[in-house]
């Protein structure tokens, strides 16, 4: 009696636990406890083929393979502020120079965080920490959703943001000529985000290579922008290097 009441809760939990997850779609172990599953009914779960085991307390439907925004969505549980952003955000939106075989992701974030392995391997992942805007953290500026392409991102950033932590990369990960490619296509730039975002940054280099490359390539959202938003720093030059290349941008 005592085996058959057994056998019956853990078939019954299995019914919730599917009725729960969903292809693609990664879920903690708090999660699985908050259906009532204990840990060792989760390992009973794995070992019988009824339950991936992704990597530390994380698992996944078997037979499917986690989705970026969905993995994505799960990390943002933990790191509130965490984001796809800069050029992967563009990216998403359709705004790219060209694709290429394995996109790197990255992921924004103002505090330090450590990718776990099991997205790391699949995703070609890089995390920024950046606190590269005034900002309450907890709320990033202009940080969303977006449903695009048949997928919904849950944490992703407006394309006027990801075009200034593009440009903080300059100089770094992210090389000029590139840059300046990819926002030849930012024509939709909205003027009202934008002059906010310029009003927040606190990167001198990412405001001036907007500026500068906005007016170089007649960006529409450029002349409607405050010369006020597009002055950054004091008025000496910011003077860095590109590579092998000296840049140097006025104030």
């Amino acid at each position: 009696m005592y085996i058959s009441s057994m056998a019956t809760n853990i078939s019954g939990k299995l019914k919730i636990l599917y009725s729960f997850l969903k292809p693609g779609a990664p879920i903690r172990y708090a999660d699985l406890e908050k259906l009532g599953i204990s840990k060792d009914l989760a390992v009973y779960y794995v070992r019988a083929g009824w339950l991936e085991r992704l990597g530390n307390g994380v698992y996944i439907k078997p037979g499917s393979e986690p989705e970026l925004s969905l993995s994505i969505k799960l990390l943002n549980d933990t790191a509130k502020d965490l984001h796809l952003g800069g050029k992967s955000a563009l990216e998403v939106y359709g705004i790219t120079h060209y694709l290429s075989y394995k996109p790197i992701t990255y992921l924004y974030g103002s505090r330090p965080f450590n990718v776990p392995e099991w997205f790391s391997s699949r995703f070609n992942c890089k995390y920024n920490q950046k606190h590269l805007f005034e900002e309450d953290v907890m709320q990033p500026l202009y940080v969303g959703s977006y449903e695009g392409r048949g997928e919904k991102w849950n944490s992703v950033s407006d394309p006027e943001r990801a075009v200034l932590e593009m440009l903080s990369e300059v100089g770094l990960r992210q090389s000029l000529s590139e840059a300046v490619e990819i926002m030849e296509s930012c024509y939709t730039l909205r003027s009202d985000v934008m002059e906010t975002l310029l009003d927040a940054c606190r990167s001198v280099k990412a405001v001036r290579l907007f500026r500068d490359i906005a007016k170089k390539i007649s960006l529409p959202v450029i002349s409607e922008l405050s010369e006020m938003s597009l002055k950054r720093g004091s008025a000496s030059n910011w003077v860095g290097k590109d590579g092998n290349t000296r840049m140097i941008l006025k104030p």
